[in-house]
């Protein structure tokens, strides 16, 4: 098993990464966070996973129950908090202790984690993450959020759980279009802070795409290492070191909310087209080279991400850019690479050069 320790004080916790459930129950005894757990996942996540899971947390001692929400963006919603959260009360009572378990992908860790924040003003949770993209990623972190029709993540906090298991053999049961949009966040860490992992990435391609257990474990481990310094340094984004890991996310974002959050473009999809969009920026900007630029289109191609996306409305993708919480008193606010491994935050880039470039995305 490897760990990874986010350093927070009194609110630090363990990334647990393995290719098995074995030592959840062993951790969660030792964390002891309550009596009852709330396991919040979609129908296909418990189909697949369910039993394991639910065993592996009995055989801690806790008691189990399944709270379904929807397999997909939509998922995260007010209403859908709302519905948690009225269960959630409906579990609890006289010498109950209640936890919440995020079984799940990001949507699911996203909405658990939301409603564990904001029952009783916040209870346990221990997010177990079942996609590449949540074990690399959003499980990392403690920011925790639902979407509302204006834009992604809008109405949310930061609260950490109190365990990250990661199980690396979960990801044996991704269809191929979620392992590539979790591929996105990892090329994403790469970029932003190690160009070593780039590199490992590029020569590792087929072991990564047949899912060598050894080469997942190594990859997500490593960007776990990477979110839990940055977030350990600046929890709340308040220094503006967070910042950097919004790479892609920028123009990704507008491109999820324009689209509806739809399956038209999934998050990592949005992403890679982001981060294409962000390094020809930095590029026109004279500050990052054509060939890297190259370098992140290829490994973004490479694993099955695309990289044109069909015409769309570009009014309405400024328009959810212009919504996004990365921009300070209505200035635009942007995470360019500079080299690969490293990355400089960009105010004020100017508005018809971000729409020069969303439209050489289109097909």
């Amino acid at each position: 098993m490897a760990s990874v320790l986010v350093r927070l004080g009194e609110r630090s916790y363990t990334i647990a990464i393995e290719k098995t459930l074995e030592r959840l129950p062993r951790e969660l005894r030792r964390l002891d966070p309550g009596t009852e757990a709330a396991v919040i996942t979609n129908p296909k996540v418990k189909s697949l996973f369910g039993k394991k899971a639910g065993d592996s947390l009995k055989r801690s001692g806790l008691k189990v129950k399944f709270l379904l929400v929807p397999d997909s963006e939509k998922a995260k919603s007010l209403k859908e908090a709302m519905r948690l959260l009225a269960s959630l009360s409906r579990m609890d009572g006289k010498g109950k202790r209640l936890c919440v378990v995020a079984l799940g992908g990001g949507v699911v860790g996203d909405l658990g984690g939301f409603a564990a924040s904001a029952y009783k003003r916040g209870v346990p949770y221990i997010q177990v993450p079942t996609t590449l993209l949540a074990q690399v990623d959003s499980s990392i972190g403690g920011k925790v959020a639902v979407d509302l029709p204006e834009g992604k993540n809008l109405v949310g906090s930061f609260y950490q759980p109190k365990l990250v298991y990661s199980n690396i053999s979960f990801l044996k049961e991704l269809s191929a279009r979620d392992f590539a949009s979790g591929m996105a966040e990892v090329i994403k860490y790469a970029v932003i802070k190690d160009k070593e992992l780039f590199n490992y990435i590029e020569r590792n391609r087929q072991k990564i795409l047949r899912r060598d257990a050894g080469t997942l474990l190594e990859i997500v481990k490593r960007c776990a290492k990477i979110k839990a310094g940055i977030v350990s340094k600046d929890e709340r984004e308040k220094r503006s070191i967070r910042t950097v890991l919004n790479y892609g996310h920028t123009i990704g974002h507008a491109i999820e909310a324009a689209h509806g959050y739809s399956n038209a473009y999934s998050h990592g999809e949005a992403v890679g087209l982001g981060m294409i969009a962000a390094a020809r920026i930095s590029q026109r900007l004279g500050r990052f080279p054509s060939g890297s630029v190259s370098r992140i289109e290829k490994l973004v191609h490479d694993f099955g991400l695309p990289v044109k996306m069909k015409k769309a409305d570009t009014g309405k993708i400024m328009v959810s850019l212009s919504r996004d919480k990365k921009f300070i008193r209505g200035v635009n606010r942007f995470v360019l690479p500079v080299r690969i491994g490293k990355v400089e935050v960009r105010e004020s880039v100017p508005e018809t050069l971000i729409r020069e470039e969303i439209k050489k995305l289109y097909c």
